[in-house]
């Protein structure tokens, strides 16, 4: 077997295990730039080579992110398509602990006021008002729009699971507009040529509304969902909605906003005051 067709047997099995298509093309990524250095692909590993694969990755300055996708990748492939009985027993790299970076609601307001497309400025503020991946603003639809309920339905969203979001009456009026004429499959969001936005345009457009509002901040459109979740919790609201407004299996992942949020740390003053 050449390598073109084991990346086709490898795409094969990871689309019948239902990964998402990201997944899919980030494994075959690492795989491919793998077996580059592999050369000679045997049924088991050879766990020097891996590491020395890995620790080059490292030295190269590559994030512990990315390291780990690749090991992921790995494990992966001799584990599920060699049906190796020897064990990649390498650990994941330690990764970095960094908080979010959320947008002040002056901030998201500041975006939203510097936008003179109606569609983009409603982009923005439903991702924001509902806590929104990119790929799922892009992938939103207008039969997922309950709008007497102020409802969305996102569905196919990571891990390929479906969730239950809220947006604020306040864009009603606008969707309303938007979606008046469309049938009820078509995107919400639909290019100007038909079908729906590019995941690199609707980021686009939040550059471009961070870039008319003079925010310095390193923020990126996930900032909106970020952003989303801290100021619900300032609002009060319980972790566990949060979380499933959000869709995250575990309550953990939740719990990095109550860090950026923590209203005892605010009460305390600095000693210079």
């Amino acid at each position: 077997m050449n390598l073109q067709e084991l990346l086709i047997k490898i795409k094969d099995e990871l689309r019948l295990r239902n990964y998402s298509p990201r997944t899919i093309e980030s494994y075959l990524g690492c795989l491919a730039d793998y077996f580059k250095i592999v050369k000679i692909i045997k049924r088991d590993p050879d766990i020097t080579v891996i590491k020395k694969y890995l620790l080059e990755k490292q030295d190269r300055g590559q994030s512990s992110q990315t390291v780990n996708l690749h090991l992921q990748a790995i494990k992966y492939f001799y584990r599920e398509i060699m049906k190796s009985s020897a064990v990649v027993d390498i650990k994941f790299a330690k990764t970095a602990s960094k908080l979010p970076i959320v947008l002040s609601r002056k901030e998201i307001e500041k975006m939203l006021d510097s936008l003179k497309n109606p569609k983009h400025k409603l982009l923005i503020a439903l991702s924001y008002g509902a806590g929104l991946r990119v790929s799922e603003a892009i992938n939103l639809k207008i039969k997922d729009l309950d709008l007497d309920e102020l409802i969305i339905h996102i569905k196919g969203a990571k891990g390929d699971k479906d969730r239950i979001s809220l947006f604020s009456e306040k864009l009603l009026s606008g969707l309303r507009k938007l979606v008046a004429s469309m049938d009820a499959n078509n995107y919400v969001f639909e290019s100007n040529q038909g079908g729906k936005l590019t995941e690199r345009t609707a980021q686009k457009v939040f550059e471009s509304a961070l870039q008319k509002a003079s925010i310095k901040k390193e923020a990126t459109f996930h900032s909106l969902r970020h952003s989303f979740a801290t100021h619900l919790l300032e609002n009060g609201v319980d972790v566990r909605y949060v979380q499933e407004l959000l869709g995250h299996a575990n309550i953990r992942t939740t719990q990095i906003y109550t860090k950026v949020t923590n209203p005892a740390l605010r009460k305390i003053k600095s000693p210079l005051e």
